[in-house]
């Protein structure tokens, strides 16, 4: 069967070898597109308002599933028990347990440790994004979200790019 024939791509590795990978599943440490429609979000935040907001605007760019839990406290137990989860956008400060105690459990767990997880934080600053990039975060937003540029944002997560932007 040619190429042509059954829609894999070839490439040759250093080695010369032909390398095959399959036209539906990307390569290895490739992130996988989710389309906005299609994503499941969870939200972590603790202030009512900030959730409202955030979960609006994930519905006006068509995010239909979008869940909250309002402490890092038992967020990896709670992301278990969803279908799937493409996108967490975890606060920082929280009761209990922080944005960052909270990223180590994610990471730590098998079926969510590629998740991509975006810090959202009022305490927005160069030394706050170095510290979360550190931490593992695959993004980094300050707030007050901006509403003309969240849309973009949240799509580049869900395409697997790193955003790091707080001003």
């Amino acid at each position: 069967m040619t190429e042509a024939q059954n829609n894999t791509p070839t490439s040759q590795s250093d080695t010369g070898v032909p390398e095959t990978t399959s036209a539906t599943t990307p390569p290895a440490g490739v992130a996988k597109q989710v389309d906005p429609g299609e994503a499941h979000v969870l939200v972590v935040e603790d202030n009512v308002p900030n959730f409202v907001l955030i979960a609006r605007m994930l519905a006006f760019m068509g995010v239909q599933r979008c869940e909250w839990k309002t402490s890092g406290w038992q967020v990896v137990q709670f992301a278990d028990t969803l279908p799937r989860v493409d996108l967490i956008l975890m606060d920082i400060r929280l009761p209990y347990e922080d944005g960052y105690q909270a990223l180590q459990k994610v990471r730590a767990h098998p079926r969510l440790r590629d998740t991509v997880v975006c810090a959202v934080t009022a305490e927005a600053s160069e030394d706050q994004l170095r510290k979360a990039k550190k931490a593992g975060f695959n993004g980094f937003l300050g707030k007050p979200l901006d509403a003309d540029r969240f849309p973009s944002q949240i799509r580049r997560l869900l395409a697997g790019e790193e955003v790091w932007e707080w001003k």
